[in-house]
């Protein structure tokens, strides 16, 4: 009922609401990343900001966030989608491609980091066993932040951006070996055995191998069969489900959400889906990793930074330092550039989101002193917040232009037509396989959408790259591939859909060449006003080809009738793309593709 709801039950996500609705789109504006944002306003609503204030102040308890724990449960989803997204990105082929970097130079940064790390903890008086568990914590990178700051930079597929994912992959791996060390260490137990340590891992990998094998043989078909009812909503809620119920079969093997949702990314990335999902799922991730950052600036207490000053600062700075040098140091052996091997060392410098994760579970097994555990996550807190600023020392020191990769940075193991400049085809019925077909002969690469899954089915079947999607959506053609695409030709027998389409596609690419299929001359007209390069009306086409045949048949000189026949399909199209048929936005999308 109405008048049970209570306002302040809700304030919590209100505020929340209120940072991404008005703060973040600030920092845009100012070109600052929206990361920052997100942490600075955690902090000034954390109960050490302005909740430190509402004692002398009350009404400004009205803008704080009274939960922080259930605030940091909800966010742990945001890691997940993002690795989920990042796993859509990938493919076995490619993480294949990467082994060398991920367990090579993954598992020595980890090894080398932690053994520093653990080793300065130890000579200053602490325990073996609470000096692993701080060495487990700091030798870890933000995987939420730095992979956010990739892709804000488009520099994910970059040399620097494959070698830092290649060693956060391998701090994701490390996880689930760092927590169930540290609940063995935390049982004391003294019969404790390197046997008994081994033998914990086994659910673990079996989890690991269930999810792969489950995914491999059910995730197609579930998302067929979904894709077949043609709801947006039924297939929102299974996009959901794939990336939730491989989190939590994931935690259930002892693993961390986060590296089941990755798998459960890479199972899907090749698939045809891939990208439907990834439009489907990207507002979700945007929201609940922006309630991650939050969550994270919420854990940032500013009386302890004030009450003990040196030892916060002085870790934070050792550990960044420690973690920069040791990077950039096994990058170079492993032959990455200066300049990208830079890049990588000042992203993955500071610290991460699995600190928290470690420590706590340090404390509550009653390992590390809970004094001295808060100090280092205020800390490593801390250095995550200097995170996008290393990031922008890494882009300037390294010397690299801000728009992203080069295209001799194209990623590995992605299939030839999405690295190529390709035409994507909208529509793969009858009219869709004929034009790739003509595209395929003529060797020109080409990407097709399509919403009918029986269509889908028979085209990866015969080796082409057929998604299913929505193409009416621009977010769907740019994952397709339209900021590149040679061309667009719009073949789907929808008039309202292929206006949609050729409306989206011509404000998102004004050069773009784009050829749509149209019901008649009318249909074709409005095509044209819409920005359309060439629209092929189907009863023309069909009344010319009628003509030809006739008179071919009847003994008219073929030549004769093929000049005839262009001579008139030309003046049908002046007729259909005169300037006084054109609208405003026709003519300048006209003036547009003819100033090129």
């Amino acid at each position: 009922m109405a008048g049970e709801v209570q306002a302040e039950h809700y304030k919590d996500v209100v505020l929340f609401l209120a940072t991404a609705g008005v703060v973040v789109p600030v920092f845009k504006r100012l070109k600052i990343s929206p990361v920052l944002g997100f942490l600075g306003a955690g902090v000034a609503l954390g109960p050490f900001g302005l909740g430190a204030l509402g004692g002398a102040f009350p009404w400004l308890r009205s803008f704080t966030i009274d939960n922080p724990e259930q605030i940091a449960q909800l966010a742990e989803f945001g890691v997940v989608f993002l690795l989920f997204m990042i796993g859509l990105e990938l493919s076995w082929e490619r993480l294949r491609a990467l082994r060398r970097l991920v367990f090579g130079l993954g598992g020595l940064q980890v090894t080398i980091c932690g053994l520093a790390i653990g080793g300065g903890a130890w000579m200053l008086g602490q325990p073996l066993a609470a000096a692993a568990a701080i060495a487990g914590a700091l030798a870890l990178s933000s995987t939420a932040i730095v992979m956010q700051l990739l892709t804000e930079r488009k520099r994910q597929h970059s040399q620097a951006g494959r070698t830092t994912f290649s060693v956060l992959l391998f701090q994701d791996l490390a996880v689930a070996p760092i927590l169930i060390t540290l609940a063995l260490l935390g049982r004391q137990e003294s019969d404790f055995r390197w046997t008994t340590l081994l033998l914990s891992f086994v659910p673990a990998a079996l989890g690991l191998a269930a999810l792969v094998v489950f995914g491999r043989l059910m995730l197609r078909p579930m998302l067929r069969s979904v894709a077949k009812a043609k709801s947006e909503e039924l297939f929102m809620a299974a996009a959901l489900l794939v990336v939730i119920g491989a989190g939590l079969l994931s935690a259930a093997a002892g693993l961390s959400m986060a590296l089941g949702a990755f798998i459960a990314g890479v199972l899907l990335a090749e698939t045809e889906y891939r990208h439907e999902v990834e439009v489907t799922i990207e507002p979700f991730k945007g929201l609940l990793l922006g309630l991650f950052f939050v969550s994270v600036g919420i854990q940032l207490d500013l009386s302890l930074l004030v009450a003990q000053p040196i030892p916060v600062l002085a870790t934070a700075l050792g550990v960044t330092s420690l973690n920069a040098s040791v990077i950039f140091v096994l990058a170079r052996l492993y032959r990455v550039g200066w300049r990208p091997a830079l890049e990588s060392a000042l992203l993955l410098a500071g610290g991460g989101e699995f600190a928290f994760v470690v420590l706590n579970t340090a404390m509550g097994e009653g390992i590390v002193d809970r004094g001295l555990g808060q100090t280092i996550l205020v800390a490593s807190t801390l250095s995550m917040f200097c995170i996008p600023l290393l990031a922008l020392a890494g882009a300037r020191l390294a010397g690299r232009p801000a728009e992203g990769a080069a295209p001799s940075e194209a990623p590995e193991g992605k299939a030839e037509a999405e690295v190529q400049e390709a035409v994507v085809v909208v529509g793969y019925g009858r009219v869709g396989k004929l034009v790739g077909d003509m595209l395929s002969r003529h060797d020109i690469a080409w990407v097709a959408a399509e919403r009918d899954p029986k269509l889908i089915e028979a085209g990866r079947r015969a080796g082409h790259d057929v998604f299913f999607g929505d193409a009416t959506r621009v977010e769907f053609l740019r994952r397709c591939g339209l900021d590149t695409a040679r061309a667009l030709v719009v073949t789907m027998d929808n008039p309202e859909g292929a206006e949609a389409i050729v409306a989206a596609a011509r404000e998102a690419r004004p050069d773009l060449t784009v050829v749509a299929r149209a019901r008649d001359a009318r249909h074709a007209k409005r095509l044209y006003e819409l920005g359309a390069t060439d629209a092929v009306p189907e009863t023309i086409e069909a009344s010319l080809q009628l003509s030809e045949a006739v008179l071919v048949d009847i003994g008219t000189p073929m030549g004769l009738v093929i000049a005839s026949i262009h001579e008139r399909r030309d003046e049908y199209r002046k007729a259909l793309n005169r300037p006084d048929a054109l609208g405003a936005r026709g003519r300048r999308a006209r003036d547009r593709l003819q100033t090129q």
